[in-house]
């Protein structure tokens, strides 16, 4: 009898199915194929955001979805697993865009076909309700690409004409005399060219980056954080013409060398952390606002 009470006391640990170790193997080939086939591309798209000042963002991107996965953790292992074949279209198109990116030398296809490749792969071994799950995340991945330069220089142009235009606009409030042809700023001390690299497109897609990730960590609503990334666009480029003003002040008043070097860097990073000021001081507003309302409605 105490054998058999110790026998029926005995926990049975559940045994992993053949199906589901057939799975992870799968999976594991699969990743290892993904990392053969994209190590170059994985490599120079690091080293663009290293050497790119228009891509350093992208270094976090990928780091948010991960920590926005680990975040819902708990949610995703609740899910029922319905792997679906359609995973398997899915990878043979993001294949197809990999072939088309590296016979033809661009760039964007083969990263892009990357983000496709992760979808499949997720829809191929956990199912679509998996794939809506993460959904948000896999699309934010989009912001490490860097933009294709045909788009780049389509945006960049009417973003320097802009500045041009309203900096040649503000400075004679100043009581200084500018004569602008295109993007040039013809001062008396000097000529202020709003280059590429002064367009605004860096700080463009870095604060609309910076809003995303800033939104879903502090805004619970859907309808506040798609606000807070339209909202990223015109600050971006107010605070952009506010620089090229500020410049030609500074040219102005103080000493025409100031335009270039320490202080002509120096202020790009204090623009850019102004307007990241400007959204978060947006974002608390309107969260005042808001509650105000509720108060107000709660006491009717």
């Amino acid at each position: 009898m105490v054998e058999l009470a110790q026998i029926g006391s005995v926990k049975l640990e559940p045994i992993p199915t053949p199906g589901l170790r057939r799975i992870w193997w799968q999976a594991l080939i699969l990743l290892m194929l993904t990392a053969w086939l994209y190590t170059t591309i994985l490599f120079r798209l690091a080293a663009q955001w290293y050497l790119d000042p228009n891509s350093s963002h992208g270094f976090f991107v990928p780091l948010f979805s991960l920590f926005v996965v680990w975040r819902d953790r708990s949610r995703l292992d609740r899910l029922s697993r319905n792997p679906s074949s359609w995973g398997l279209l899915i990878i043979a198109f993001s294949l197809g865009l990999l072939v088309l990116g590296v016979l033809g030398a661009e760039l964007f296809l083969s990263r892009v076909s990357l983000q496709i490749l992760i979808a499949g792969m997720v829809v191929l071994f956990f199912g679509w309700n998996y794939f809506r799950a993460v959904l948000f995340p896999w699309a934010v991945l989009i912001f490490m690409i860097p933009i294709p330069a045909i788009v780049f220089n389509q945006i960049t142009l009417p973003l320097q004409m802009l500045a041009s235009k309203v900096a040649a606009f503000g400075l004679p409030l100043f009581g200084v005399p500018v004569f602008r042809e295109g993007n040039i700023i013809s001062l008396p001390e000097m000529r202020l060219e709003v280059a590429e690299a002064c367009s605004g497109i860096r700080s463009l897609v870095s604060l609309v980056t910076l809003a995303i990730i800033y939104g879903y960590l502090v805004e619970e609503t859907a309808w506040g954080r798609i606000f807070l990334v339209l909202a990223a666009v015109p600050i971006a480029v107010l605070t952009n013409t506010l620089r090229i003003i500020g410049t030609g002040l500074l040219v102005q008043y103080w000493d025409p060398s100031k335009a270039e070097g320490f202080f002509h860097i120096f202020s790009g990073w204090l623009i850019f952390l102004g307007s990241m000021a400007m959204l978060v001081l947006l974002h608390r507003s309107l969260s005042w606002v808001d509650r105000k309302r509720r108060r107000h409605d709660l006491q009717l």
